[in-house]
């Protein structure tokens, strides 16, 4: 096996554990906002309770995320503070290419639009390709020391 083989093969196995992560992700996500709205609800903020909600899902759904690409996907060993915030922010901007192609499809491309699915579809594929390159070479990228 070449090396170039098998750092492709690493890159795949890497690929597919980050979107097993990530439907995980997904399923934590959904359960804590329903959750903190419920929370929220009995408290008495009806009117904001789906945005504090989301908030509080996302936060808890991206630790959990890059907790378990720490652990799993690119074992990484590196200080985890920064690397959380690291994370952190390298997912909202995928949030934003995710929700921005998918918002900007639906306004150009008439299908799109009579189908939102699609959009929201193509935009969660580009967030995921976005957020995997950015986890891998940005927020988990191995830091190599210069032979004495």
């Amino acid at each position: 096996m070449t090396v170039r083989h098998s750092q492709r093969a690493e890159s795949f196995r890497q690929f597919f554990v980050f979107g097993i992560i990530g439907t995980a992700g997904f399923v934590v996500d959904t359960t804590v906002l329903y959750a903190a709205m419920a929370v929220l609800d009995h408290m008495g903020f009806q009117d904001i309770s789906l945005y504090v909600g989301r908030g509080i899902s996302w936060l808890v759904a991206a630790t959990f995320t890059w907790a378990m690409n720490r652990r799993f996907t690119f074992s990484d060993s590196r200080p985890p503070l920064r690397q959380w915030l690291a994370f952190l922010a390298s997912n909202a901007v995928g949030g934003l290419v995710n929700v921005g192609l998918h918002f900007t499809l639906e306004i150009y491309v008439p299908l799109v639009a009579e189908h939102p699915v699609l959009g929201v579809a193509v935009g969660a594929i580009a967030g995921l390709f976005f957020n995997f390159s950015a986890s891998k070479y940005v927020v988990f990228r191995r830091h190599h020391r210069a032979a004495p």
